[in-house]
């Protein structure tokens, strides 16, 4: 088996580097103590805007960003030695990777914006312009969640169908 044809699983490894980096970064700073009690006075870690942020962005850049984009290039490394060629279809490797981490760098993004935005209004006393901002934020996590879901799809369909095609050729 060549290596080059898993060349393309590099990008799976940067992404999880990255987005590793960007979630310790995130942890050290939400715990330097101005920003702690900023997050704190905006509801942090269980409701309001503070919720946005801490746990919401930054437990989704490491798992989501950091774990579960690493576990799907490791997967697809490990289907294609098992099964001695490549996977099933690069094609939807590709496009896993792709909607999983636009998905995960748009939730990430969206959440910070509106968390911090939300909390500035928050403490502001602000609450109908608070309102009027947070009438956008669900149809946009919406589709942003959704893009994340393809991914995630697009993974689960590509790996049932290398094992299908490992299954047989054992079979045979």
């Amino acid at each position: 088996m060549e290596i080059r044809h898993n060349v393309y699983l590099v990008k799976f490894f940067l992404v999880s580097a990255v987005s590793f980096f960007i979630g310790t970064t995130h942890g050290v700073l939400q715990v330097i103590p101005p920003i702690r009690h900023w997050l704190d006075s905006i509801g942090s870690p269980y409701g309001g805007p503070g919720h946005m942020i801490d746990p919401l962005a930054h437990a989704h850049i490491n798992l989501v960003g950091g774990l579960v984009i690493m576990g799907m290039g490791v997967t697809f490394y490990l289907l294609s030695l098992l099964n001695q060629q490549k996977i099933y279809s690069q094609r939807l490797a590709n496009l896993a990777f792709w909607c999983t981490t636009l998905g995960v760098s748009g939730f990430y993004s969206l959440h910070m914006v509106f968390g911090i935005w939300e909390g500035f209004l928050l403490l502001s006393d602000s609450s109908a312009e608070m309102a009027r901002v947070h009438r956008y934020y669900g149809p946009i996590v919406s589709v942003v969640a959704s893009v994340m879901a393809l991914g995630f799809y697009f993974y689960t369909i590509n790996v049932v169908l290398t094992a299908k095609q490992i299954y047989r050729a054992c079979r045979q």
